[in-house]
């Protein structure tokens, strides 16, 4: 039989579980219909549901009617537990969105046609309670048309225009409908599988009125899904048996799926040891379950709502907190089992939040609203006989960037190492954070990438002002390096955190609050005094009807501000006014100044968040402040960096003419610190350049491109060019005694008046110094193109133009950055290897002598 799996969601009293009774009844499930009131509800099972009258977790029943298998999905209404809800939209085929007749369309009912078209879920709308006076059809209509969509059609097949109201909602459609005055039910069913059309019908579900023609209309106009035969299954959410089971429940979307099969998932192998299909508070134990089915499975340890299996969707919450408590135990039990136990309730509510604040020793949580506090204090004590108290709840603000920048991150300490350049981009308001990858894998291995955007997905990142949760951004992983012998993953983590801070500390950034959308209703007469006070609330509103001396007012103001005015709207229009609201986005704060002074908060003295860099000199690692990282890096900077207004160090003619011009003065001077070759040894030393031994080793290094690449050697030259040319000379020497291969440094002199070229021994490789008109880049193309078929020739240049021409010679290049970066590693290497050689052996002093 097929499967199709329906969800119930609606405003908080709208009948929504009342409903879900009457479907279970008019379909034979049960045999007499429960009520929420008299508190026998096949649903609502847990107590804590029973005693407040209303729907706070998820459920799921499975009943049959006609030729198709229901699964029927029961989500909270209420606002507090709305998290709740949005997670089961991301398993449905179809949902029926109840509406309350007499209570029109409320603010969270708006927010749950936003959420639904998100999740792109065909919908079809009951509309409920019309056995109570006063309700009209066409009224309801009218303002499922305004507030929901145009598409919304009264399923009446009896009345006269119902195929020209369908037909209307698809322009391709109309033009059908226009020529044959005839609509299939197959077209019908298509409009709304993609929902083009949302059917709506009347009826009361405390009477039984209505549910059964439902039941007709749904079989008829409902298609099952079509599935992949490969395994593939979407995880809505995860909770705790009273045993401690930790269980996944999970919709599964292709294939098939047994106990004790293998999943694997992230980084994890694990096998489901048990299968349950779950109703009411109950539940029965399968060995297998198929596409269409929802489930519930034992044995996956860091699942969590929203991952899949076997396809790979992009899931996001909408819905958010906007209250931030502390948590403390009213008992003698200890904060850190407190925030053990939390933690449990933080996998099967995310949204919670669940931190450790270090810094102030406390533990904070995002809450929803009261109704969920109190929900949760008692959950605290029923499962873990802990009792709590929620303090100081205060808006949750956000920050977010106004300016694109580029950071780097680099971590190398001891036998680490990594290095990851991020970009990032103000996103327009909702948004949230995008993360996208830009890194080719010629750049870095994907493994690494994998890890760098599963670290950028999968953790709240700070903002600089107050130390907020950052949204609307876009990251860009841009490039990374990682080495073959000291990457561990962990490496990635620590370059990546510290690439984000270092691009935050140069954008402007701006403090972001929680807006309410408000719908008030009120006298005429109150119509000034209301305006006066959205305006002392920093929002806006427009009045958006008038009729029968009541007023209509729309707009959006800041929650910290707007919160707790219905009762002061209640008292002055004395009753006869009301307000709705409906959670909103997060916009500039009206008070930014003061947010940041009560936070208090210092990103330099963030351990957790740092924005220095770590660098390794002569076996010891050492910080790097976050605005000098540009020059100790050891990516290329790439044209994005350029665009943020820093300069790249490849050397240019105007610095060579700076060198040139330094150096003629002292051109006809012997070199003191060079070995000048005479003639009989210059001569084998060219036989040597020009006929190398097959298959050896050479590096050929343009010398001056080198130095201008990093600060520490311009900083020299500008002091002193000959100190900067000894200093690269001498690295070079040391780097040549561990490859054990001709190093051939190349130093640019074109524009010396009368120069020549000279071949010159320092120490242990050859120094070259070019004639007038040849530049480095000529002398070291003439030189790979008559070595390169009998040699290895890797030539160090950060010239983009020279790298393309050396690899079209059939030879191997490497950046300054990423020379330099490789010295110093190797003999890093060379040293730790040395002293791990000697670190048992005793060096034996007078001391030990008189012993």
């Amino acid at each position: 039989m097929k499967k199709i799996t329906i969800g119930l969601v609606a405003h908080v009293d709208s009948g929504k579980t009342t409903l879900a009774e009457g479907l279970l009844f008019e379909s034979g499930k049960i045999k007499t219909a429960g009520r929420v009131d008299k508190k026998d509800a096949f649903f609502d099972s847990h107590d804590l549901e029973k005693s407040r009258g209303i729907t706070i977790f998820s459920k799921q029943a499975q009943f049959e009617y006609q030729n198709l298998s229901f699964i029927l999905l029961d989500t909270p209404g209420h606002v507090d537990f709305a998290s709740e809800m949005e997670r089961t939209l991301f398993v449905l085929d179809y949902a029926i969105l109840i509406i309350s007749a007499t209570d029109g369309i409320k603010g969270h009912t708006r927010t749950l046609a936003k959420l639904l078209s998100k999740y792109n879920v065909p919908t079809f709308i009951f509309i409920n309670k019309m056995d109570q006076a006063d309700t009209d059809k066409a009224a309801i209509l009218e303002l499922l048309h305004n507030d929901i969509s145009d598409n919304c059609v009264s399923f009446d097949e009896t009345a006269t225009d119902f195929l020209e109201n369908v037909a209307v909602c698809d322009d391709l459609t109309l033009e059908k409908y226009l020529e044959t005055t005839k609509l299939t039910t197959a077209q019908i069913i298509n409009l709304i599988a993609t929902r083009k059309v949302f059917p709506v019908c009347f009826g009361s579900a405390l009477k039984l009125s209505g549910i059964r023609e439902f039941l007709d209309l749904m079989v008829k106009y409902m298609i099952t899904p079509t599935y992949a035969e490969c395994f593939a299954a979407k995880v809505f959410k995860i909770t705790f048996d009273p045993q401690g089971n930790r269980l996944t429940h999970l919709k599964v979307i292709g294939g098939h799926l047994k106990v004790r099969e293998i999943i694997s998932y992230r980084d994890l192998v694990e096998k489901i040891t048990e299968i349950r299909i779950y109703e009411s508070g109950g539940y029965k134990t399968a060995t297998e379950v198929a596409a269409g089915d929802v489930c519930s499975v034992l044995g996956l340890s860091k699942t969590k709502a929203g991952d899949t299996f076997g396809e790979s969707l992009e899931y996001s919450t909408k819905i958010e907190p906007v209250l931030n408590y502390k948590i403390v135990a009213t008992d003698e039990t200890n904060i850190k089992v407190l925030y053990e136990y939390l933690q449990q309730l933080n996998q099967e509510e995310p949204m919670l939040n669940i931190i450790w604040r270090e810094d102030i020793k406390e533990i904070e949580a995002k809450i929803m609203g009261e109704v969920q506090i109190e929900v949760l204090t008692s959950i605290i004590k029923e499962r873990f006989n802990v009792s709590v108290t929620f303090l100081e709840g205060t808006v949750l603000y956000k920050e977010t960037i106004q300016n694109e920048a580029v950071g780097v991150g680099h971590y190398e300490p001891l036998r680490h190492y990594a290095e990851v350049m991020l970009k990032l981009e103000p996103q327009p308001t909702g948004t949230g954070i995008v993360i996208h990858n830009a890194c080719a894998s010629e750049n870095l291995e994907k493994n690494y990438q994998q890890q760098i955007i599963s670290y950028l997905k999968n953790n709240e990142h700070r903002g600089m002002l107050a130390g907020y949760s950052l949204t609307d951004i876009k990251i860009t992983l841009l490039a990374g390096i990682s080495h073959k012998k000291h990457t561990s993953p962990n490496d990635f983590k620590e370059a990546t955190r510290r690439a984000l801070r270092q691009a935050l500390k140069q954008v402007d950034s701006l403090i972001l609050e929680p807006y309410y959308n408000f719908v008030i209703h009120l006298p005429e007469a109150n119509l000034g005094r209301a305006l006066n006070d959205i305006e002392r609330f920093y929002g806006v509103g427009s009045v958006s009807n008038i009729e029968n001396q009541t007023a209509i007012i729309t707009g959006q103001a800041p929650i910290s501000t707007i919160a707790g005015y219905q009762k002061e709207l209640i008292a002055y229009t004395r009753g006869l006014g009301s307000i709705s609201f409906e959670i909103g986005t997060f916009n500039k704060a009206h008070n930014s100044a003061e947010i940041i002074a009560n936070a208090a908060y210092n990103a330099d003295a963030d351990l957790a968040n740092p924005a220095y860099s770590v660098f390794c000199s002569h076996g010891a690692g050492f910080m790097v402040p976050w605005d000098q990282v540009f020059d100790y890096m050891h990516l290329e900077q790439t044209a994005e960096k350029k665009s943020s207004s820093y300069e790249q160090y490849s050397i240019s003619a105007e610095e060579i003419d700076q060198i040139i011009n330094r150096a003629t003065a002292n051109t006809e001077k012997k070199r003191s610190w060079k070995k000048v070759i005479e003639p009989k040894e210059k001569k084998e030393i060219k036989a040597v350049e020009y006929k190398f031994a097959k298959k050896k080793e050479y590096i050929l290094v343009d010398a001056y491109n080198v130095i201008f690449a990093h600060t520490d050697f311009r900083e020299l030259m500008n002091k002193n060019l000959d100190s900067a040319r000894i200093a690269l000379l001498d690295e070079l020497t040391n780097y040549q005694a561990l490859k054990r291969c001709e190093i051939i440094a190349v130093f640019d002199a074109y524009k010396v008046k009368g120069g020549v070229e000279t071949m010159e021994k320092y120490h242990n490789i050859y120094v070259v110094f070019t004639k007038e008109a040849q530049t480095a880049d000529h002398y070291i193309e003439r030189f790979v193109h008559q070595n390169v078929k009998e040699a290895r020739i890797t030539v160090v240049t950060s010239d983009h133009l020279e790298q393309l021409i050396i690899i079209g010679k059939g030879a191997n290049v490497m950046s300054a950055k990423i020379f330099r970066a490789c010295m110093q590693l190797e003999s890093n290497e060379l040293l730790d290897e040395y002293l791990t050689t000697n670190r048992m052996e005793k060096n034996f002093g007078f001391g030990d002598l008189l012993l």
